[in-house]
């Protein structure tokens, strides 16, 4: 268990009135849709982005793999260390981060450039997700903190199935600068509604970083922390690279990439609350169910993809799978560690991140030395070495 100092809390959300608290709920939601979707921007503007910044697709992915790395290292270091302040207070420094982060993305005149502003998306990213999960518990009644806790986590599952898309669409009408501009425009936006909605929140407790690590001896989040790595890393292996593979295998054009993503985009909504509802029950079979699905979909869409209707319900049935990878997952972690929620959602933020970086940089290596569609073939491996953890160690909910 985490080591935590107790300092004073006057829970100022209890006292508000419901409203208020129900709307910081949302404004927090709306924050992490804010930051997952400015970090994973670039999957739907890699080709765009490369061929502005003369750059290879595979040196373009960096600006994930950055940003994953950045937010990895950054989560469980800021919890630790802003754990004193009012989370107001943080959060709103963080979102203003992610302002400028996407302001600099758009306005970079090279990569050098985009990569330092990936940085600071990065530490905006990585604090506000693992601040977020630990705040629904003083925003609405102890019988709501489910639901409150589901709303939240929803806009990081909602911003990975649909910003993405969303991102896609926007560059394909004004180009890929404008997306960053956009997503600049709703951090903004989001920081002055978290300012105005969230009531003060003093620090419930400074958790301490050693005490995060010792979480690691917690076999049962060990092992969903695994299952956590080998799925993200195989989505993103093959994910940060979608576009130039459905350029290549389906000869889409870029009007016809949105609207393959949007289909990702509404499946994975689906995806997203059926899976919520499954590992409340049970964890195990759900997370079964969804590397099978994720794993298959992955190795079909190289050799079956060519015509769009297959690639169409391909994209539909890896949006269907890949959307519940998040709630399934964060549900496990804070089942396992139920009296230490911010350190334990800091590592999973952490792992999640670095997962993600991982995968962007181990596929761009793929794409650049063997083939654009060899990053199918990554993905979808380690997306079938996921059932080993989740079929033979991790137990159901006890």
């Amino acid at each position: 268990m985490a080591q935590v100092e107790e300092v004073e809390d006057s829970s100022p959300a209890r006292e508000g009135s419901a409203l208020r608290g129900w709307s910081g709920v949302v404004a927090v939601a709306v924050g992490t849709f804010t930051v997952v979707t400015s970090e994973m921007l670039p999957v739907g503007l890699l080709t765009p982005i490369g061929d502005s910044l003369k750059v290879t697709e595979g040196l373009a992915g960096l600006t994930l793999t950055i940003t994953g790395l950045v937010a990895a290292v950054s989560a469980p270091l800021l919890t630790s260390v802003l754990g004193r302040f009012d989370r107001r207070v943080v959060l709103c420094a963080l979102m203003t981060v992610l302002v400028i982060g996407n302001l600099g993305a758009a306005w970079s005149p090279n990569f050098g450039v985009m990569v330092a502003a990936r940085v600071l998306v990065g530490i905006g990213m990585g604090g506000v997700w693992a601040i977020a999960a630990g705040i629904t518990v003083r925003l609405v009644p102890a019988r709501s903190v489910g639901t409150a806790t589901s709303l939240v986590f929803s806009g990081i599952a909602l911003a990975s199935v649909l910003g993405i898309p969303a991102g896609a669409y926007v560059g394909a009408l004004a180009g890929w600068r404008t997306a960053f501009v956009a997503a600049a425009g709703l951090a903004l936006l989001t920081t002055v509604a978290m300012a105005a909605l969230l009531p003060r929140l003093p620090a419930a407790q400074a958790v301490q970083l050693g005490g995060v690590m010792r979480l690691f001896g917690n076999r049962r989040l060990r092992i969903g922390l695994i299952v956590v790595a080998l799925l993200v890393t195989g989505h993103f292996a093959a994910y940060t690279y979608v576009r130039p593979v459905l350029e290549e295998v389906s000869g889409a054009g870029s009007g016809m990439i949105g609207s393959l993503l949007l289909v990702y985009g509404i499946a994975g909504v689906v995806g997203n609350f059926l899976a919520g509802a499954g590992a409340v029950r049970s964890p195990r079979r759900t997370l079964l169910a969804i590397s099978s699905v994720l794993a298959a979909t992955v190795l079909l869409l190289p050799a079956v993809g060519g015509s769009l209707w297959v690639a169409g319900a391909l994209m539909a049935m890896w949006g269907l799978s890949y959307g519940g990878v998040s709630v399934s997952t964060q549900t496990w972690i804070l089942m396992a560690a139920p009296d230490a929620r911010e350190g334990a959602s800091s590592l999973f933020v952490s792992v999640f991140n670095g997962a993600i970086a991982l995968g962007a940089l181990i596929g761009g290596r793929a794409a650049d030395g063997i083939g654009i569609t060899a990053v199918m073939w990554l993905g979808g491996g380690l997306a079938l070495a996921a059932l080993v953890p989740v079929r033979r160690i991790l137990p159901d909910r006890s």
